[in-house]
């Protein structure tokens, strides 16, 4: 194992003080805060446990209104030097961190996937690599921004994005390292240093990504993490004067909650929200790669804000699509996510198990059909102790039920036909969402025409899951606000000033 591995604290770190150490999968963390650049205990404490057989992992340090104010005090002091640090050697500290990453691969996915679940070989080949590319992209991006000059009556107008303050940074638990890399980098970059709040049923990489960051040098203030629940640490967290950006993924009922807290500061917000997003096959789609994008929504135990959980089908192909996605669904292995033969690990949470089941008995009780799955796997979860979920597909739901209509967050997915165009752009377009959609269909004018129709931040064609962090990233209607990722997240943790020079007034000097 590399990095920290059995041994002990990175070379460069300090190790974890006695008694506020967790060691998971032989590897070391601290359970503490991280602020100003030292570790924080609270008088309090959470327990996290491992969604994969329910035993607890760590005692972690329970923040409050206190440890709120330390966060955001130590960032506003660490602010002036970090804005004026040059883009060069702000780039050069986020590679480092980038470096870190890469050098803890095999540490971050281990503890990642004992914290949230989801599959180990995801994290090596994937998930841990991308948190470092996030943190590589924005460093480059901003040596390369900038806006050329362009001139008003003889008047010269050069724009700049000027660094705005600290910034807040609310993090889920379904992808939690790769998701705040994604916000750390930008905002880092930008000059803001952070307060990362991460969620509370998984806090443990986010603590490593504290050592990481401090060996590589990243300056004290610089990078924060708040420990604790949304109502003791996050709420004063978003709440105080001294946040000056917000950006949150998770749940529209916190969202709200947040913005009111953010009006009254004037903070501008950003906001990743829910989905219902939509997956249409249309008569004219190769089936085999449908039925393939189809059972993808299955991935992190359908823990993905951007899965198509709708499966909209054609009528004259329905069964033939269905013969295919059954065939798939249930050659899907469900078990321990350390494993390589598995494909669908736990949900995150006994209580979050509770509520996708409630949504399914919910739906089963209104006259749904479960043509797969329809409940928690029983045998497996009474053999190990997990939170495990059986892929689930129900049919026979009217287009204004609560499984339509609602999140699940869960591997739930439902299957509705249509017989026309209009019918398909309809149905995919009711509910209050739009995240994303993905379309199938081997013909391209009715993909730019449907396409053109769907209410959605990101439309995939034949494809799903395809980003590029150059991209737009964000949602219509309640899933959210904003857009992050390339120039757009400059935008957001920047001050945009526009400084205009006269022709007239010079005096020669020297």
């Amino acid at each position: 194992m590399s990095g920290a591995g059995a041994s002990g604290a990175p070379s460069g770190a300090t190790a974890p003080a006695a008694g506020f150490t967790a060691t998971i999968a032989g590897v070391p963390v601290d359970t503490r805060h991280w602020i100003g650049g030292e570790r924080l205990a609270s008088t309090a404490t959470f327990t996290d446990r491992s969604p994969i057989d329910g035993t607890p992992l760590a005692e972690i340090a329970r923040g409050g209104a206190e440890e709120a104010r330390a966060a955001v005090a130590a960032a506003r002091a660490a602010f002036p030097g970090w804005a004026a640090t040059p883009h060069r050697e702000r780039a050069r500290l986020l590679h480092a961190v980038a470096d870190g990453i890469e050098t803890r691969l095999e540490d971050l996915a281990a503890v990642e996937t004992a914290d949230n679940g989801a599959l180990l070989r995801s994290h090596r080949r994937s998930v841990v690599p991308r948190a470092a590319h996030n943190l590589r992209f924005f460093a480059d991006r901003l040596l390369a921004l900038g806006h050329d000059d362009f001139v008003t009556r003889g008047h010269t107008h050069h724009v700049t994005w000027d660094p705005a303050g600290p910034a807040a940074l609310v993090t889920p638990w379904n992808a939690p390292l790769m998701l705040a890399t994604w916000k750390i980098g930008p905002a880092l970059a930008a000059g803001d240093p952070v307060i990362l709040k991460p969620a509370e049923w998984t806090p443990l990489t986010a603590s490593l990504l504290a050592d990481i960051a401090a060996e590589a040098g990243l300056p004290p203030g610089v990078l924060n993490v708040l420990q604790g629940y949304g109502d003791e640490a996050g709420a004063p967290l978003v709440s105080d004067a001294g946040v000056r950006r917000i950006s949150f993924t998770g749940s529209v009922p916190t969202a709200r909650r947040i913005a009111r807290a953010a009006a009254a500061n004037l903070v501008p917000t950003s906001f990743e929200l829910g989905g219902k997003s939509p997956l249409l096959v249309f008569a004219d789609a190769d089936l085999d790669l449908a039925a393939d994008l189809a059972v993808e929504q299955y991935d992190n135990a359908g823990q993905v804000c951007l899965a198509a959980t709708r499966l909209l089908v054609e009528d004259s192909v329905r069964e033939a699509f269905l013969e295919r996605f059954t065939d798939r669904a249930r050659a899907l292995v469900q078990g321990d996510p350390r494993e390589e033969p598995t494909g669908v690990g736990p949900l995150i949470h006994p209580r979050h198990l509770d509520r996708v089941d409630g949504f399914v008995r919910r739906a089963l009780a209104d006259g749904a059909t479960a043509l797969l799955g329809g409940g928690p796997h029983t045998e497996l979860n009474e053999r190990t102790g997990g939170t495990y979920y059986r892929p689930t597909l129900l049919t026979d739901v009217a287009q204004d039920s609560e499984i339509v209509q609602e999140e699940v967050f869960g591997p739930v997915l439902t299957l509705q036909s249509f017989s026309t165009e209009d019918e398909a752009v309809a149905l995919a377009d009711d509910t209050r969402y739009g995240l994303a959609a993905t379309l199938v269909t081997g013909d391209r004018e009715r993909a730019a025409r449907v396409g053109a129709r769907l209410v959605a931040g990101t439309v995939w064609v034949n494809c799903f899951f395809v980003r590029d962090l150059a991209a737009p990233f964000g949602g219509s209607r309640e899933s959210g606000t904003g857009r992050e990722g390339g120039d757009w997240s400059f935008d957001f943790y920047c001050d945009l000033k526009n400084t205009v020079t006269a022709p007239r007034g010079w005096r020669r000097h020297g």
